[in-house]
């Protein structure tokens, strides 16, 4: 099936994005990221250790040349540390792919519409590629591809709690108003979240918690990356109409009948 997911007109095979945070270690990351059959991995530019040249990161050990590199602004609180974690990010991956994410709240780590916006603008007038993290508001998400970014990516449910989707009928919203791919973030738990993302018509889902936490990440992500598939392909086949009632599958019309009994 000729079905590629397409970002600032680059294509990608695989609709599961990989966030690389909170592996117990860096070969259970690599191993992970290669058993999602990702494309893409996002990389936290603020909890990089910088400051020795020759101390290794994440990313020395990700394949450039496989996967698109997009640094992330977490643990950003405020407009102006997401635009310099931003450009930061652009300088040491010599990409100007960002997803942005702007969180003042520690507890509940909810996205700032509003600095979310204005960051989201500066960073497009600067040349930036921007990815938004966000709340599941239809709204917002409109405002934001009005101003230029090439997604938008709502929240199913809080980060890292693996609740699922408590957004579905934002998120549908979303889907039905979003001229840009819309990536489902935060709070996936299970392969089966992502399915119902997906099937939803969320063009891709991005996972991390999810995976890195599992008592198996590598097989996490393997299950991740069948789940995704089904969604997407349960979405492209389209679902069968609910009904109130039972219908039933065999004919009801011109079966075999017993002979009448015979005295």
């Amino acid at each position: 099936m000729d079905d590629q997911l397409v970002i600032a007109g680059k294509r990608f095979s695989s609709r599961l994005i990989l966030g690389t945070g909170r592996y117990r270690t860096v070969e259970d990351m690599v191993r992970s990221i290669e058993a999602s059959g990702t494309e893409m991995v996002t990389v936290a530019i603020r909890r990089l250790d910088l400051d020795d040249p020759n101390k290794k990161t994440i990313l020395d050990y990700i394949d450039w040349n496989r996967y698109q590199i997009l640094p992330n602004t977490a643990g950003c609180r405020t407009v102006e540390e997401a635009v310099f974690t931003a450009r930061l990010g652009r300088q040491v991956s010599s990409s100007n792919w960002v997803k942005l994410e702007v969180i003042p709240d520690p507890k509940y780590l909810l996205p700032d519409p509003v600095g979310t916006l204005e960051a989201a603008r500066r960073l497009i007038d600067d040349g930036f590629v921007v990815l938004p993290y966000i709340h599941a508001d239809p709204v917002l998400a409109m405002h934001l591809e009005e101003a230029g970014c090439a997604t938008v990516m709502p929240l199913g449910s809080a980060i890292g709690s693996g609740q699922g989707i408590h957004t579905a009928e934002e998120i549908r919203i979303i889907v039905e108003q979003a001229g840009v791919p819309v990536v489902v973030d935060a709070g996936l738990g299970v392969p089966s979240d992502a399915s119902q993302a997906l099937e939803m018509g969320a063009d891709a889902v991005l996972v991390n918690s999810a995976i890195a936490r599992a008592n198996d990440p590598v097989l996490m992500a393997h299950g991740f990356r069948r789940g995704v598939e089904a969604g997407r392909a349960a979405y492209v086949a389209g679902r069968m109409p609910t009904k109130a009632y039972a219908d039933a599958s065999s004919p009801t019309e011109d079966v075999a009948q017993p002979s009448p009994a015979t005295t």
